[in-house]
């Protein structure tokens, strides 16, 4: 395989960069897999963050909405795949504060109601804890899932026999 020049390489990376938002990890993890150096890598990842290709604070911000809109997880899984890409835990607090409340539970509410169509429990109970793991598997909170659920159950709380 054609050993790819740094300057080659930066072009490259520019415009990988300018086709969607980038963190700086899947930058690097490009750059070495090309076969150069990591002191290339560090150098051209530092021009690429002062020509502003490359942004994390742009990228958490981009990634959490995207998350949230159209894998529809939940905060904590969103913030285990920024910390998974090395952003700064600062930034993943930052995106994810800009969240939407409203629009987070409306997320959440229809996850869950699509979800119980196809789940099956031996009784009411039975079916909300299945639920309430499925939605602790996608990442959201157990207190925002159980006010759903319970809004689900019109009023039923089953997460008292959780003890």
């Amino acid at each position: 395989m054609k050993q790819v020049s740094e300057q080659e390489m930066l072009h490259r990376m520019a415009a990988y960069c300018s086709t969607a938002e980038r963190c700086i990890q899947e930058v690097e993890k490009k750059i070495l897999r090309a076969g150069l150096s990591s002191e290339a890598a560090q150098r051209m990842i530092h021009r690429l963050t002062a020509e502003k290709f490359i942004d994390e604070t742009r990228f958490a911000a981009s990634f959490v909405h995207d998350a949230l809109r159209f894998n529809r997880w939940g905060r904590i899984k969103i913030a285990y795949e920024l910390k998974r890409r090395g952003i700064p835990s600062g930034i993943c607090t930052e995106a994810l504060a800009a969240v939407d409340d409203e629009a987070y539970r409306t997320t959440l509410l229809a996850v869950l109601k699509e979800k119980e169509k196809t789940v099956k429990g031996k009784d009411d109970r039975d079916r909300f804890h299945k639920l309430l793991r499925f939605a602790a598997g996608r990442g959201f909170e157990s207190h925002e899932t159980i006010n759903c659920l319970r809004r689900l159950f019109k009023g039923n709380d089953y997460a008292g026999d959780m003890e």
